[in-house]
């Protein structure tokens, strides 16, 4: 099981209620995607303008890939495309992680 972490930021302008409130609507067949990709234990927290999320997967490779291709992600993705800034890794299309520095079970 790989843990992964990314940021991503509010746009200017967007409120965190909007966001929390898509979220809380996400799409059945988003829900389907991130469980086909192999994500779970999904959580994104807010703080300030600063989005931390993170997921656990087993494979990232096979994660990324199948988000790449899936019409629910793309269509999602575009949807909140005007509230966030995400840096995206060109190598897997998927967003910049971070470097785990520590780890406690």
């Amino acid at each position: 099981m790989q843990r992964v972490a990314f940021v991503m930021k509010l746009k200017p302008g967007n409120e965190e209620e909007e966001y929390k409130r898509r979220h809380d609507e996400i799409w059945p067949e988003m829900l389907a995607a991130l469980r086909s990709a192999g994500i779970h234990n999904y959580s994104i927290f807010l703080h300030g303008e600063q989005l931390f999320a993170y997921l656990e997967v087993d494979d990232f490779d096979r994660m990324a890939q199948a988000l790449a291709t899936d019409p629910a992600n793309a269509r999602w993705q575009a949807y909140m495309q005007p509230m966030i800034e995400v840096q995206t890794d060109e190598r897997t299309g998927f967003s910049t992680t971070l470097k785990e520095m520590f780890h406690m079970d």
